[in-house]
């Protein structure tokens, strides 16, 4: 299975709109390859650099397995994001370049749990189903961080 951003390749810079400093919008996402048993597929966007450590922008789940994630799209059910939202918020580093990971899991079974979990409930619910995983990964600073 693979995962990928068709605005950008893995080490890339994301593009501002899909950032704090532009629409703030989740990128369009194309998959590849999806084992044909999945029923569901998961998606976490996260940023490792973060001072306080693995800081989490997305979760999502309960994913129709299709071959794209449509941009400014709701996909499936989500999750809390450390912004104690249930939506997408891009990148917004406080400083410095910062990496973010799009890590995409194909399940066999669709995840019996409402929306608003955290992202350690839904990692936890799919520890026995994940068939496949794959990730891609985009960079990315804010404007007033830029040399």
């Amino acid at each position: 299975m693979e995962i990928s951003c068709p605005l950008f390749d893995i080490g890339e810079k994301i593009p501002e709109k899909y950032t704090c400093d532009g629409k703030d919008v989740n990128p369009p996402l194309e998959i590849k390859d999806i084992p044909q048993n999945t029923k569901s597929l998961a998606l976490i966007v996260d940023d490792p650099d973060a001072p306080s450590g693995t800081f989490t922008h997305w979760v999502v789940y309960n994913i129709p397995p299709k071959g794209r994630i449509e941009e400014d799209s709701k996909p499936g059910v989500q999750g809390v994001n450390d912004f104690h939202k249930n939506i997408y918020q891009g990148p917004c580093p406080p400083s410095g370049d910062h990496r973010y990971y799009f890590k995409l899991y194909a399940l066999d079974d669709m995840l019996d749990i409402k929306g608003g979990e955290q992202r350690e409930k839904v990692i936890s619910e799919m520890q026995e189903h994940i068939l496949e995983s794959c990730k891609t990964m985009g960079q990315y600073s804010k404007k007033a961080y830029r040399r």
